[in-house]
This record gives C-alpha cells, structure tokens and sequence, in this order.
C-alpha cells in the first residue's frame, strides 16, 4: 500500500518501518504522506496495541532529502506554507496516536529524524544513534518538529541546539531526556521487544487516558484546580468498564480480558 514504508506485526505490535534505507530515510513529500496515512490506518486497527517506528539500514532517519530541500527553496511562499504544513500534520498525527509509541532508533536522527523520535511517547536508542536540530545549518529553523523536541528536553537545551546544530551522542540524548533508554546496538530489537510486549498488558482506553493526562497537567500550577481535575478523571476512570475488569482480573489472579 505505501511506496516508502512497510508495516510488520507481530501479534498486537506493529513496526511501521520507513523503507528508504538507500537515502538513510530522508523525508520527501511521498514519505511524509505515507507516515500520515499509516499512523491514521493504525490509529483505527483494534488488532494494534503499540506501534515502534523505525527505520530500514543503518540510519533510523538523516533528516530532509537534499532533493526535497532544493525544490522547496525554489517554490513559492504559498507552496513552502502548505508543505510544512502537511509535515507539521503528520507529526502531530503521530504523537497524538491514541496507542503507545515507541521510537527505535539506530544511526543517524538528524532534523526531521530527531523529531520523529520525540513526537513519538518514547525512544530506545543504540549506543551508535547520533541526534541533530541541524536545521539552521541549512539557514532554516526546526519550526515543525520544534513542539515536540521541545517537550522531550526543555527549553534550556533546546536554545543550546537550535542554534547550534550541533550533534548529540546517545549517552548526550539520554541525559537531557531526548530518549529514554540506550543499549548495545546488538540488543536494540530485544529491547524495544520487551518494552513493546510490556506495553500490551495495559489497558487500551487506560492508555489513552494516561496521554491524556500528561497533556493536561504538563507544565501547570499545583493547585486547587488541577486538585480538583485529577480527582474527576480518577472518578471517571474508576467507573470504566475496563478499570472494573482490570481490578476484577487481579483479585481473581488472571490476565484482564483485553490481553490475547
């Protein structure tokens, strides 16, 4: 169905792996499309519980392809407004998925590449993964992916490599929060496995929920209010058709229907 991507699943996991390995994944308008479409299909899939991101050869993504890059210098402002617009789309449409995102990333994660990684709810790295907001090295600025990069390691670090462009070594990534884990290049498909197959035994609306949460409370005052909002989606959720089964499975020491 997609000329840039494969899906591959195993049991309730799909792997939307970006197939442009001959290009290190590099975006163009046709994978950008691709990625919005298939995170839509998946979206909607019951069968899928958790979808990983990755990216085919040895590189998780480098960022824009260099063709790309030149026909939008030479397009319109019109032209240039609606294809960050259809970018800045498909971000969006992958970190908002109502299921678990996992990012596995090898190689380079460079520009568009490290947004991917932190739009997704969270990335397992390789020791060799290298990160980069180079974008004002080709005098532009990470506009699109800036939310979500943004989101993952603040604003001071992000002053810092906005305007450097500078690359950011795993262990770099892991300390300022842009990913969550680092392994031996050798163990990232077990890893990103196991964190995968941990995320099924949610429960799904519970999952949805939980994103919820983190949008609504993040960065907000500690106050009465936000007292008052975590209480009614406590209430709401404890009245929940899948909460009651989730309790009633653990008291009668069983797995929660939801499970396979």
């Amino acid at each position: 169905m997609y000329q840039t991507l494969e899906i591959e699943g195993r049991g309730r996991i799909a792997t939307l792996w970006m197939n442009r390995p001959e290009v290190f994944n590099a975006f163009d308008e046709r994978l950008v499309a691709d990625l919005a479409a298939a995170c839509r299909e998946l979206d909607v899939d019951p069968s899928v519980r958790v979808v990983v991101l990755a990216g085919r050869g040895r590189h998780f993504c480098a960022g824009a392809d260099l063709h790309w890059m030149k026909r939008a210098s030479e397009s319109s402002c019109e032209e240039n407004l609606a294809d960050a617009r259809r970018f800045a789309g498909m971000l969006r449409t992958l970190a908002e998925l109502r299921k678990p995102t996992v990012a596995r990333v090898q190689g380079f994660a460079l520009g568009g590449g490290t947004g991917l990684a932190a739009a997704c709810d969270m990335a397992v790295a390789a020791d060799d993964a290298v990160f980069a907001t180079s974008e004002v090295k080709f005098g532009i600025i990470p506009s699109a992916i800036g939310p979500y990069v943004l989101r993952a390691f603040g604003p001071r670090q992000a002053r810092r490599y906005f305007q450097s462009g500078e690359r950011i070594p795993a262990a770099r990534a892991l300390a300022i929060g842009l990913v969550d884990e680092v392994v031996p290049a050798a163990e990232l498909d077990a890893r990103v496995g196991e964190l995968a197959d941990c995320l099924v035994g949610g429960g799904p609306t519970a999952q949805q929920a939980a994103k919820d949460l983190v949008r609504a409370i993040a960065g907000g005052p500690r106050d009465d209010a936000l007292g008052a909002e975590t209480a009614r989606r406590t209430a709401r959720r404890r009245a929940t058709d899948e909460a009651k089964e989730g309790v009633a499975a653990f008291l009668e020491q069983r797995q929660p229907r939801w499970l396979p």
